[in-house]
């Protein structure tokens, strides 16, 4: 079980209360990098970094800025684990991350791609007809779930049982309702466990049972939720956040890969907690040995000293790939080029079927947002095939 004491609660430190504010908190970001681009959050007694410099420096520098730690922003059930591939620092780290990383080789993702698109285009396939669909249920959801269950091995009939877990194991706390979550959190994994084991015991290279769950939880990370989020935000991006850049995409192609890399920087909410080794003063004032650093990703990728013009969704801005949506350092995401696979086959395919699409009258910002999360639910559009 997990206690308050151990998990960081970001949004009791950004204080954005109401869906809105969570889900546009640019402004709140402009006003702690340009008035408290170093803070100290008494309440959650952790430092925050805003700006990119400083949070590039916290992902990079793991002997001053550890993920060994007890306390993180992110939480799930703790498993026993000789090695947790998110909780070490190197030489441990680069070990174990070896033995999960063969799933994410550029060999391996290349035997992947008709998969990918067998299954975009499926998706593709079964919303052409209609005139109206909730994008996030009718595809961008069920494409990553369907590839990370494949890569595991899980059967068609069981993959929206895997959604299932996986929402709740990766739904952040609230402070609220932090004792409800945190016992749902528990019967999601303990099912998750009992269900995973039996079909992935081939795969287990000499790994713990605990470390096989905690891998699969790693591969449901970064090749599920992270690019359901990233197919989610794309579409958000072209309809609100830049109306016109799809008719863009549709006559130039090349340049979707492009709008995957903005959309990473500008819509994708994203903190990472690291351990404070010893004391220091690098960002000015003075850090205590074991406490604890929040860098604030989504706020340094909207840095204008980074990006020209960063509060603005561009396309066609130089150095968009320079964001840090994906970590840096040896964290650096293992799933990334996944996630980029998944999304510009996803989307190139949706763009070839589909010559116009607009946002439903019916969507309502409010109502469409998880609770306590930076995510859509529901996003209604309107389709216009070719």
């Amino acid at each position: 079980m997990a206690s308050p004491e151990n998990v960081i609660l970001v949004h009791e430190i950004s204080k954005l209360k109401t869906k809105e504010e969570l889900w546009n908190p640019y402004e709140w970001y402009r006003l702690m990098r340009d008035n408290h681009p170093v803070h100290y959050d008494e309440e959650q007694d952790v430092w925050n970094v805003f700006l990119y410099d400083d949070v590039n420096r916290v992902l990079s520098d793991y002997r001053l800025f550890s993920s060994r730690r007890e306390r993180r922003q992110f939480s799930i059930p703790p498993l026993e684990t000789r090695i947790n591939i998110n909780s070490t620092d190197p030489p441990e780290h680069r070990n174990v991350r070896s033995i999960v990383s063969k799933a994410f080789t550029p060999r391996s993702l290349e035997q992947w791609k008709p998969r990918i698109q067998a299954i975009a285009d499926e998706l593709v396939q079964h919303i052409e007809k209609c005139s109206e669909v909730n994008i996030v249920e009718q595809f961008a959801a069920p494409l990553p779930v369907t590839v990370i269950s494949d890569l595991l091995g899980i059967p068609t009939t069981d993959r929206k049982k895997m959604k299932e877990w996986s929402d709740i194991l990766f739904m952040p706390y609230s402070k609220e309702k932090f004792n409800d979550l945190d016992a749902e959190k528990g019967i999601a994994l303990h099912e998750f466990k009992a269900y995973l084991l039996p079909i992935v015991q081939e795969k287990r290279y000499h790994l713990t049972d605990e470390e096989i769950v905690t891998f699969s939880l790693g591969l449901l990370a970064a090749g599920n939720e992270t690019t359901t989020n990233l197919i989610i935000n794309s579409f958000y991006c072209f309809l609100v956040d830049s109306p016109g850049i799809y008719e863009e995409l549709r006559k130039e192609p090349n340049l979707i890969l492009k709008a995957i890399e903005e959309v990473l920087r500008y819509r994708f909410p994203v903190t990472l907690a690291r351990r404070i080794t010893e004391d220091t003063n690098i960002f000015g004032p003075f850090m205590k040995k074991n406490q604890m650093i929040v860098a604030w990703v989504s706020a340094a990728n909207l840095d204008e000293k980074k990006f020209s013009q960063a509060s603005q969704f561009n396309v066609h801005r130089t150095g968009n790939e320079k964001h840090l949506t994906f970590g840096k350092g040896p964290h650096f995401c293992l799933g990334a080029p996944l996630a980029r696979l998944e999304a510009e086959i996803a989307l190139t395919t949706f763009i070839n079927a589909f010559e116009k699409i607009e946002l439903s009258p019916s969507f309502c910002l409010e109502k469409c947002i998880l609770e306590n999360e930076q995510t859509l639910k529901y996003l209604p559009i309107r389709l216009k095939a070719k």
